[in-house]
């Protein structure tokens, strides 16, 4: 006679530990997920109305309406023939460099500085790098942006010539050259806007791509949770039954 051993099968057996952890847990993920296509949503609008925005207004509207940094704008106008800032120790790929920064008078609407975008420094610190500027009038494309003030001021030599190179640069700093300079600056699309340079930035606004990942994430650690509940859910337990063979 041959004894067999019994067979091991799984059955539901409810936990109540961990249905109240999955109870608790598993309409927060979804709250999340949900919560993030709507920002995507209202990105996605905010976004098609800046873009509709920089189209049709000028930039004396866009002023009047107020201004949010990532915001696209359009301008003409021209450059300063004089006044150009230097913001030092910018470094890209280990180069040491500099960012440009422009006084601009469009054709309506108070001057604004414009970020150009980033240039090389030369081997020798005290020899300046070439800036050229366009003339006449130009149009541009852009974002707006905030000045660049970094957190703890480091002290900079006082500078009389042109294009002087600063630290940072505050609209109080821009106001002493140019008393109407708008509050915020904007940055060039990139180098080729007329006198941009290298302006490959980083985006300002989390576009509604973001969300939806985030919203992915979330969603699938739910289904996740639902998976590994009804996995866990279900325990080995031996069959109790016997095949007898004689």
């Amino acid at each position: 006679m041959v004894s067999e051993k019994p067979k091991t099968v799984r059955k539901w057996h409810y936990d109540w530990r961990l249905g109240i952890f999955s109870g608790v847990l598993l309409p927060l993920l979804i709250a999340l997920g949900a919560w993030q296509l709507e920002r995507a949503s209202e990105k996605q609008a905010l976004l098609e109305q800046w873009q509709q925005q920089s189209e049709t207004l000028s930039w004396s509207d866009h002023l009047d309406q107020g201004l949010e940094s990532g915001q696209p704008v359009e301008l003409i106008g021209h450059y300063s023939e004089q006044f150009h800032w230097l913001l030092d120790n910018r470094t890209r790929d280990g180069v040491p460099g500099y960012e440009v920064l422009s006084i601009f008078y469009p054709d309506n609407g108070a001057p604004l500085v414009i970020n150009r975008g980033w240039v090389a420094g030369k081997r020798k610190r005290a020899d300046m790098p070439d800036v050229d500027t366009p003339e006449g009038l130009v149009s541009l494309r852009g974002r707006v942006g905030r000045y660049p003030e970094p957190p703890v001021l480091a002290d900079s030599p006082d500078e009389t010539g042109w294009p002087r190179r600063v630290q940072a640069l505050s609209v109080d700093d821009a106001r002493r050259i140019e008393r109407d300079v708008a509050k915020y600056l904007v940055r060039l699309a990139g180098r080729q806007q007329p006198g941009g340079f290298a302006a490959d930035w980083a985006p300002d606004l989390m576009g509604p791509q973001t969300h939806y990942g985030y919203a992915v994430q979330w969603f699938s650690l739910a289904i996740a949770l639902i998976v590994l509940t009804v996995i866990a859910s279900y325990r080995k337990t031996d069959s109790g039954t016997h095949d007898h063979h004689g």
